[in-house]
C-alpha cells in the first residue's frame, strides 16, 4: 500500500466518523493487534483532531471495559475475535455509539438489538461511506489531546496518560537528531502498538517515510516473517534478543569442536575492531557471521532495545554478530517514549544513553536510600525529567498526577540513576518497591508476598524480580511442623530440618502449593515465582530484615539472600528450553 492509498483511506476513514456524527475531541478505541488499519485509523484521528484509545487484551476484559467507560469512548474499531469480548458487555458501555469491524463481513456481522443504539458496521462499509461525502481535515492544535495510553499500573485500575500532538512531535523529533531514517528503510511492526515504544517508533516512520511491514499475529512466527520482509531496522526487547543470543550461542556449543573454534576466532577478532571503531575484516562475515544475520532477513542496519535493560554482555555479543549499531533507550508512556537513548558511535554498554534533546534531566537526593549527588565516584538520585515530551496529566485524575510532576514541571520517575562520564545515564534502582520483569510487565511484591501468605507451608516470603529476568523467585520461611509433617507422608527421612529445606522434593512441594495459592487467587502468569528457596531462620528485626511496622527490608534480604537469588536464576536458566530461533 503506498502512502497515498494510505492518504486516501485515512480521509475516508475520518470521514465516515464524522458521518455517524461524531465530533473533534472523541475519544476512538483501536481493539486489535499490529495491522495496517491500526496506523490508518489513529491517522484518521489526527487528521479530524479525534483522540484514538488503544485496548488491549493483556490488561483482561474487565480492564477494557473498564477503559471504554473511564475515557468515555464512542466508537470501537476491532476485528471479528475482540468483538465477541465487546458484545460480552455491551450493555454495560452506554458511550459507545459505533463498532467497526476490521475484517468482518456485514452480512455476516450479528445484528444488534436497536434499543441498544449502537451500529454495527464492516470496515469496508465504513470506507465506503466517508469516500462518498468527504468531509475537510480538523487538524489538531500541539496542545490537543492526540491519544490516552491507559498503562497496567502495578495496582488496581488503569492509569490514562494523556499525550498531546505536541508531546508525541517533541519526542520523536529529539530521538532522530543524531539518527538518520530513508525511505528506504524498512521496518517490521509486531511490538504491541497499545505500547508508547511502537507508537513512537511508528510516528518516526511515518513521518521519514520507511515501509512498514506487520507480522502475521503470531509472535513464535516472528522468525519466519523476518526472512520474508528483511527488514533494515529491527527494535525489540530483551527478552527477545536473549533468546537470539541463547540459540547462537547454543548452535555454536553442539556444531562441533572445528566451527565452535572458527566462531570463537571470529568472534574475538570482529569484536577487538568493533570497540577500538576500526572497521572488521570482512572474511569473518563470509565465514560465520552472515548465516547470523540471515535469521533477521540479512539487511538489519540498526536495532533498538527498550522496554527494560539489555544486559552488557549480550548487546556486546550481537553487535559483533549482526554488525550493526544496537542502541538501547529508557523512557516511559508519560514522556511520550523516549528520555535518554545511546549514541550510534557509543562502544560503552551497561547505560542507557544521553538524554532526548527533547527534554531536561536531573537527579534528586534520595538520603532515605542513601542516594545523593555527592556520591563517588558517580552522583546518583531519582530521575526527574521535564520538556515538551512529557505528559498532560492522568486523565480524570488530578491526586496522582500531582504526586509524579511537582510545581516546577518535573516528572519524578521513580527510577534511581547515576552519571557516568560524558553524560551517559544508568539505571541501578526503583525508589518504591515496584520493579519491572524483563518483559516490561509492572510487579507489586507485596500484593504477592501476602497472597502466599495463605500457603500452608509458608510462615514468611520473599518475593525477588529484576528487569534483566523474566520470572519471580521467593526465599520462604517455612511452617516447621508443616513441613515435616509432610515429610512423613512422603516417607521422606532426615537428619534436620536444614537438610529437610535443601531437598528438591520439598521445594518441588512448597512450590506447587504455592502455584494452586497463587492460580486460586488469580495471581497473573508472570506473578507466579518459579523458583523457591526454603529457610528456617525467621525474617527478624535482629537480623535487619524487618522494620518495626513488620514490612520487609527489601534492599537488605535482597543482599542478604544474594547467593540464593543468583542460584535459584542460574538454575532456571538451565532449565529453559535450549532450543534454537
Amino acid at each position: 500500500m503506498t502512502y497515498g492509498e494510505a492518504g486516501t483511506a485515512r480521509s475516508a476513514l475520518g470521514s465516515g466518523l464524522r458521518h455517524y456524527g461524531l465530533q473533534p475531541g472523541a475519544c476512538i478505541g483501536i481493539y486489535f493487534i499490529n495491522r495496517p488499519e491500526w496506523l490508518i485509523v489513529d491517522h484518521a484521528c489526527s487528521a479530524y483532531s479525534f483522540t484514538s484509545v488503544p485496548l488491549y487484551d493483556t490488561l483482561g476484559p474487565d480492564a477494557v471495559k473498564y477503559i471504554v467507560n473511564h475515557a468515555d469512548v464512542q466508537a470501537i474499531f476491532c476485528v471479528t475475535s475482540t468483538l465477541n469480548t465487546l458484545l460480552s458487555f455491551l450493555s454495560e458501555i452506554p458511550s459507545v455509539r459505533v463498532i467497526v469491524v476490521v475484517g468482518g463481513i456485514d452480512e455476516h456481522l450479528p445484528s444488534l438489538p436497536s434499543m441498544s443504539g449502537v451500529k454495527l458496521i464492516s470496515y469496508s462499509k465504513l470506507l465506503g461511506q466517508g469516500q462518498s461525502s468527504i468531509y475537510p481535515f480538523c487538524p489538531p492544535k500541539p496542545e490537543d489531546v492526540a491519544t490516552i495510553c491507559y498503562t497496567s499500573g502495578t495496582t488496581g485500575t488503569p492509569k490514562g496518560v494523556v499525550l498531546s500532538h505536541g508531546n508525541l512531535i517533541a519526542s520523536v523529533a529529539g530521538m532522530t537528531l543524531s539518527i538518520k531514517f530513508h525511505p528506504s528503510d524498512i521496518y517490521i511492526s509486531y511490538l504491541p502498538l497499545a505500547h508508547i515504544y511502537e507508537r513512537a517508533n511508528q510516528i518516526l516512520s511515518v513521518y521519514y517515510g520507511v515501509a512498514i511491514g506487520f507480522y502475521q499475529g503470531d509472535s513464535m512466527k516472528l522468525m519466519d516473517d523476518l526472512a520474508a520482509l528483511r527488514p533494515t531496522i529491527f527494535s525489540s526487547v530483551p527478552r527477545l534478543y536473549n533468546r537470539i543470543y541463547a540459540g547462537i550461542t547454543n548452535a555454536v556449543k553442539t556444531s562441533g569442536v572445528l566451527k565452535d573454534r572458527l566462531f570463537n576466532a571470529a568472534y574475538n577478532s570482529k569484536k577487538q575492531a568493533v570497540m577500538s571503531g576500526r572497521k572488521p575484516s570482512p572474511m569473518w562475515d563470509t565465514l560465520v557471521f552472515n548465516k547470523i544475520k540471515d535469521k533477521l532477513g540479512g539487511r538489519v542496519r540498526l536495532m533498538t532495545s527498550g522496554a527494560s535493560p539489555l544486559s552488557p554482555d549480550v548487546m556486546e555479543f550481537l553487535r559483533v554478530c549482526f554488525g550493526c549499531p544496537i542502541l538501547e533507550g529508557y523512557g516511559m508512556t508519560e514522556t511520550s517514549c523516549v528520555i535518554s537513548s545511546m549514541d550510534e558511535s557509543d562502544t560503552l554498554t551497561g547505560h542507557v544513553g544521553s538524554p532526548n534533546p527533547a527534554c531536561e534531566i536531573k537527579l534528586v537526593d534520595v538520603p532515605e536510600m542513601n542516594y545523593t549527588s555527592e556520591d563517588l565516584p558517580h552522583p546518583r538520585g531519582e530521575i526527574c525529567v521535564r520538556g515538551p515530551i512529557i505528559f498532560q496529566g492522568y486523565y480524570k485524575d488530578e491526586v496522582q498526577t500531582r504526586e509524579v510532576i511537582d510545581d516546577e514541571g518535573w516528572l519524578h520517575t521513580g527510577d534511581i540513576g547515576l552519571w557516568l562520564p560524558a553524560g551517559r545515564l544508568k539505571i541501578i534502582d526503583r525508589k518504591k518497591n515496584i520493579f519491572k520483569l524483563a518483559q516490561g510487565e509492572y510487579i507489586a511484591p507485596e500484593k504477592i508476598e501476602n497472597v502466599y501468605a495463605k500457603c500452608k507451608f509458608v510462615a514468611q516470603c520473599f518475593v525477588y524480580g529484576d528487569s534483566l529476568n523474566s520470572s519471580l523467585v521467593a526465599v520462604v520461611c517455612v511452617e516447621p511442623d508443616v513441613l515435616k509433617d509432610w515429610a512423613t507422608s512422603e516417607g521422606i527421612k532426615y537428619e534436620d530440618l536444614g537438610q529437610l529445606c535443601n531437598d528438591p522434593r520439598a521445594r518441588a512441594a512448597v512450590l506447587a502449593e504455592m502455584d494452586a495459592v497463587g492460580k486460586e487467587a488469580q495471581l497473573r502468569g508472570f506473578e507466579l515465582v518459579k523458583a523457591v528457596t526454603l529457610v528456617i531462620e525467621p525474617f527478624t528485626m535482629e537480623n535487619g530484615l524487618l522494620t518495626p511496622t513488620f514490612k520487609i527490608k527489601r534492599p537488605q534480604a535482597k543482599a542478604y539472600f544474594a547467593k540464593a537469588i543468583s542460584d535459584m536464576y542460574a538454575e532456571l536458566s538451565s532449565d529453559a528450553p535450549k532450543r534454537m530461533l
